[in-house]
């Protein structure tokens, strides 16, 4: 099959970004920190999504992948604009 590489090379690299991710998610010492351990391990998840895509060969989860993204990028914006109002009022 011609998506050998997707199994052997792709995912084993994205799981091991994902332990990575979520190990830094719990220790990370400030909430900014645990903030953009989220979103990447959103984003991370997307791409999981994306290879998983190609294999089943359905379409329809790139949609998903697609409004997941567009998910984490507005909790990302609204973080920093709480940060930023935090900041202001100090």
């Amino acid at each position: 099959m011609i998506y050998t590489y997707l199994y052997y090379v792709i995912l084993p690299i994205l799981t091991l970004s994902v332990i990575l991710i979520f190990y830094r998610f719990l220790k990370g010492p400030s909430i900014s920190d645990r903030v953009i351990a989220l979103d990447l391990l959103i984003t991370t998840g997307i791409g999981i999504i994306a290879v998983y895509s190609i294999i089943v060969n359905q379409s329809t989860f790139l949609d998903i992948a697609m409004i997941l993204a567009l998910i984490a990028f507005l909790s990302t914006v609204a973080f920093s604009y709480y940060l930023e109002k935090k900041r202001n009022n100090e």
